[in-house]
């Protein structure tokens, strides 16, 4: 598992050396591995900075279980061959982001959500005054993003089986979604546009009715009856705000 709040920073190229020198400064907290023979080309800055040895591969599964975000400094398509191997799961996966040679753009690539990827990869574009190139299609389309509603304001989520996955394409696809608030603030929906239309919002699981809606997002501290999780088997996600 990543450890929190843990970033490295990954160059293997002469020009991402000389990239990582730029934004290791406006990222002290960051931890910089470059390829050993342009290691000389990082300095000045405030990071740790440690030589690797090629081939890349070799490193990238220390850095998945260290590193709860990775900041690549190489090309698209070299991180997705180097990073395949180590693909876990979205809930273990840590969040991958690449910068390109120029610094303009900033390229969540995975774990955006669970992984925090597209959060951190905003915060990094605009401290390169960069472009963030965010594709998750909740996030495009604007609207809930099931797997991480609520963290902002402390809520634990549980669901089983493929409820995850599934509800996550209903919610894009726009099938109708009933929303059962029971508890917690009703200020979790924090875009500046109104809900989607394919949301429902209902303050008692009873009041559902079950046929008409493809799943149901329940927000309660209530303990859920067995026979509703097999009934809404991977239908069914479950939120769990703090208790006040």
């Amino acid at each position: 598992m990543q450890k929190p709040n843990k970033i490295a920073l990954v160059a293997i190229t002469k020009n991402g050396a000389t990239k990582a020198t730029m934004i290791g400064k406006q990222l002290p907290e960051a931890d910089i591995f470059v390829i050993d023979k342009f290691v000389n080309l990082v300095s000045g800055v405030p990071n740790t900075v440690t030589a690797i040895a090629l081939p890349a591969k070799n490193h990238i599964g220390f850095l998945f279980e260290t590193y709860h975000q990775i900041i690549f400094l190489v090309a698209l398509g070299g991180v997705v061959r180097l990073i395949a191997p180590f693909l876990k799961s979205k809930e273990t996966d840590p969040g991958v982001i690449v910068v390109d040679n120029a610094a303009q753009f900033v390229i969540p690539v995975l774990s955006g959500h669970i992984g925090g990827a597209n959060e951190f990869a905003i915060k990094l574009a605009d401290i390169l005054s960069a472009t963030p190139v965010v594709t998750t299609a909740a996030d495009v389309g604007n609207t809930i993003a099931v797997d991480i509603m609520g963290r902002h304001l402390g809520w634990k989520i549980e669901s089983r089986g493929k409820s995850l996955t599934r509800v996550a394409a209903m919610m894009v696809n726009e099938e109708q979604i009933a929303i059962v608030q029971e508890s917690g603030t009703k200020d979790w929906w924090n875009k500046p546009m109104p809900l989607p239309n394919n949301i429902h919002l209902f303050e008692k699981f009873d009041e559902v009715k079950l046929t008409a809606f493809a799943a149901v997002l329940w927000i309660t501290n209530e303990t859920i009856p067995e026979s509703v999780w097999l009934d809404l088997t991977d239908k069914l996600i479950v939120y769990r705000p703090p208790a006040l």
